[in-house]
């Protein structure tokens, strides 16, 4: 029988939610209306903070595309985006504080960024990345090297969504080994990427690699997602109290 017929012949799914308080902050989000695929509108924005604020959130920090190709979004409007919703925070009366970094797509650009230190980071210098889902990148190691010896911490968003890994699982391992954190996607673990990022992403929580976790939430249905789906999910539960996230200390 194969990982995944293993996997996914097993219940996963719990009685008891999951609290997700216990995080106090989530590190990937796309909440700044309007400068990509996220919030679309300002009402958007807070109505999602709102949610985030009603599951336990303390802290958000949201991380907007920043792609040559398609999100040509600069440290200036990014913060300038981030001072406007920090405003309708404060407006209705939300206690819950929002920060701002950036989802970088490894490209020719990003790395000429890293030479310049001109990126959006969080925490102790946490840089957000993320590859395209078709092929690694050739640059990568070299790009990871980049970040590191600029002073930055590379952050890889969503590996469990990266598909040529799924077969070759020590790629994974080997980022660990170099320094990478690995950032998870919530909603993975409902299934809603496909029952494969499921299987994998368990696979990374039973093995202990993954140091954040996000929600890489877009619009209302990701909320709908893991209020519905993920905080039933027993790896949810194991990753909660494994000792091993970094969320709360950001």
């Amino acid at each position: 029988m194969s990982f995944f017929s293993k996997i996914f012949g097993k219940s996963t799914r719990t009685d008891k939610p999951a609290d997700l308080s216990v995080l106090k902050c989530d590190v990937h989000s796309h909440f700044i209306p309007g400068i990509d695929d996220g919030a679309e509108t300002m009402d958007q924005s807070i109505d999602m903070l709102r949610e985030f604020s009603a599951l336990g959130y303390k802290k958000v920090v949201t991380t907007p595309h920043v792609m040559s190709d398609a999100y040509r979004n600069t440290p200036e409007i990014i913060l300038n985006g981030l001072s406007q919703v920090r405003v309708a925070l404060k407006t209705e009366g939300i206690p819950l504080e929002i920060e701002a970094a950036a989802e970088y797509y490894l490209d020719y650009e990003f790395e000429k960024m890293i030479e310049q230190k001109a990126l959006l980071t969080f925490g102790e210098n946490h840089v957000l990345f993320e590859l395209a889902f078709i092929n690694p990148p050739d640059s990568l190691m070299g790009a990871i090297f980049k970040m590191q010896t600029n002073g930055y911490k590379p952050v890889l968003a969503h590996p469990e969504r990266y598909s040529f890994w799924h077969h070759d699982f020590k790629k994974y391992e080997e980022l660990a080994e170099k320094g990478v954190l690995l950032q998870l996607n919530i909603n993975s673990l409902t299934g809603h990427y496909s029952p494969q990022v499921k299987a994998v992403a368990e696979r990374m929580i039973d093995q202990n690699m993954i140091s954040l976790l996000g929600s890489d939430c877009h619009h209302a249905g990701h909320i709908d997602l893991i209020k519905n789906g993920a905080l039933y999910e027993k790896s949810l539960h194991k990753l909660l109290e494994s000792g091993k996230l970094l969320n709360s200390t950001l």
